[in-house]
C-alpha cells in the first residue's frame, strides 16, 4: 500500500481528527517556538487535518499552505478551515510545487519519516526557503525512542528511522544549518499508576514514561544560510 492509499484510508475514517488530539499535545509547544512574522508564507509538510497552519494564522502568517500526499487528508482538511489565506494541495515530498526562495518558514509534525527519499525532501526544503527562513520538523519515531519502534509493523508503507545525529547530519548535508535540537516531551497524556500495568498497549510503566515523557518528540531546527 502506497503513502496516499493508506492515509486516505485514515483520513475516510476520520483518523485525522484524532491524529490532531495527539499530536497537539507537543505541536502547540513547536509552533510556539517558530519565529513566525506577518505577513510570512509557511508551508505545512503532511499538514493532515490543518490544524497547524490554523494555529499560525492566529499568530499572523500570510500565505499558508498545507501539501499531503493523501487526497482525502487534503480535502477533509480544506473543510475545517475557512480562510482563504489558507491553501491545501496534494502533493509530493520530493517534488516541492514551490519556487526557489519563496517560504519562509516550513513545519512538519509526524510526517518527514514517510518520505520516500528523505534526502531528497531536505533538499527541496532547502531549496524553497528564503535566506534565513526555518525548517521546523518534528517526529516522535526516532532511533533513540525504542518504545516507537513497533509502529512499523501496523503501517503499510516504509518509515525512516534515524537517529537524533543522523537528523542532524542529514540537515546540514542538505545546506541546512542545525540550530536547534531537542526532545519535547508530552506531560498531557496521562500515565497510570504502576499497578495499572500491563495494560492493552504497554507492558510496563516504565515503557509508557520512557516514550512520552523522556523521549517525546524529537524536534531538529534547520535554518537555510
Amino acid at each position: 500500500m502506497s503513502v496516499r492509499e493508506e492515509f486516505d484510508e485514515w483520513a475516510a475514517a476520520g483518523k485525522d481528527r484524532g491524529m490532531e488530539d495527539r499530536h497537539w499535545h507537543t505541536a502547540k509547544h513547536v509552533l510556539a517556538r517558530m519565529p513566525v512574522e506577518d505577513g510570512d508564507a509557511v508551508l505545512d509538510l503532511g499538514t493532515g487535518s490543518g490544524y497547524a497552519l490554523r494555529a499560525l494564522r492566529e499568530r499572523g502568517i500570510g500565505r499558508a499552505y498545507g501539501l499531503d500526499g493523501a487526497p482525502e487528508m487534503a480535502r477533509n482538511a480544506r473543510s475545517y478551515t475557512d480562510d482563504d489565506a489558507v491553501g491545501f494541495l496534494v502533493g509530493d515530498f520530493d517534488e516541492l510545487p514551490f519556487a526557489d526562495d519563496s517560504l519562509d518558514h516550513v513545519f512538519s509534525m509526524e510526517a518527514f519519516y514517510y518520505a520516500a527519499d528523505p534526502h531528497h525532501t531536505l533538499e527541496e526544503v532547502r531549496r524553497v526557503l528564503k535566506p534565513g527562513g526555518t525548517f521546523y520538523c518534528a517526529v516522535n519515531y526516532f532511533a533513540e525512542s525504542e518504545e516507537t519502534h513497533a509502529w512499523q509493523e501496523n503501517i503499510s508503507v516504509d518509515m525512516t528511522l534515524w537517529s537524533r545525529d543522523e537528523y542532524r547530519e542529514a540537515f546540514r548535508e542538505a545546506g541546512l544549518y542545525v540550530a536547534e535540537q531537542d526532545a519535547i516531551p508530552d506531560r498531557e497524556i496521562e500515565i497510570p499508576d504502576a499497578a495499572a500495568f500491563p495494560t492493552n498497549d504497554w507492558d510496563s510503566r516504565e515503557a509508557m514514561v520512557d516514550r512520552y515523557r523522556t523521549w517525546g518528540t524529537l524536534l531538529t531546527v534547520g535554518v537555510a544560510p
